[in-house]
């Protein structure tokens, strides 16, 4: 009975201890994503600030600054895409993925069925200009090479320098949005959440997973939506950007294969 007792306990002590390890390794990789909570944190309380100007703003000034954001996207856009165009290594595999991406996006019409999601949930108040400035908002976010870079590095060295800068920019666009599109945009907060999550869990399980070569073609296509936004904005062009965001998948696609074949 005795020599029972004595193995029972050591088992026990032993599952204990291995517990103990495997905390030990989670735990320090859950506090790496410190830097996305708080980048996510700043979008929220930027979102509620400028929600709360909103209501003070006159037309003439939101016009001013749906021009204001508009002249950003393309400015940001811009440089994303042609920054990027030097560390391609397929130079023409941006556009494959921009006429695929559109066509697979249009077939489901992923921007007319966002617009009327967001037209549901703000009960026809403003909804195709809320659903418009959640798309720019969204892609402005997590499209770049900060909130992409960001949780890559906090994963691989615990470095969280880049997503605390984004949470810095966030913060002041955050409200700036708002501001001009109420306190819907709240719902651009998860979204970053999961899309840097996404990249912080790839990047753990796997850190050759994301090559430079693939964030740079990510980059440029993304760019190229981000401007797409800006023009829908400053009512140039409606791009029907949204329809374009199966595009982002078609360099995953492609470097999956290669790596494949290779």
């Amino acid at each position: 009975m005795n020599r029972f007792h004595k193995l029972f306990t050591y088992l026990c002590s032993q599952q204990i201890t291995g517990q103990r390890q495997r905390l030990s390794l989670v735990a320090p990789n859950l506090l790496h994503m410190i830097g996305t909570v708080i980048n996510t944190a700043c979008i929220i309380a930027g979102t509620i600030a400028g929600a709360i100007l909103h209501k003070g703003i006159k037309e003439k000034y939101k016009s001013m600054l749906y021009t204001g954001l508009g002249l950003a996207s393309l400015a940001i856009g811009l440089n994303a895409t042609i920054s990027h165009f030097s560390k391609s290594q397929y130079p023409v595999l941006f556009i494959v993925a921009i006429a695929l991406g559109g066509i697979v996006g249009t077939r489901l019409d992923l921007d007319g069925r966002f617009s009327r999601a967001v037209n549901n949930l703000s009960k026809g108040n403003n909804g195709n200009n809320l659903a418009q400035g959640l798309g720019t908002a969204i892609l402005l976010y997590c499209i770049g090479p900060l909130s992409m870079l960001g949780p890559v590095i906090s994963a691989l060295k615990g470095d969280n320098t880049f997503l605390y800068t984004n949470a810095t920019l966030d913060l002041v666009s955050s409200t700036v949005f708002a501001s001009t599109y109420g306190i819907g945009m709240l719902l651009a907060a998860p979204v970053l959440f999961c899309w840097q999550g996404i990249f912080y869990a790839v990047t753990l399980y796997s850190s050759s997973a994301i090559s430079d070569g693939l964030m740079a073609e990510l980059l440029i296509v993304g760019g190229l939506l981000i401007v797409a936004s800006g023009l829908s904005l400053l009512n140039l062009k409606d791009c029907k950007t949204l329809n374009f965001l199966p595009a982002l998948i078609v360099p995953v696609i492609w470097y999956v294969v290669v790596a494949i074949v290779q």
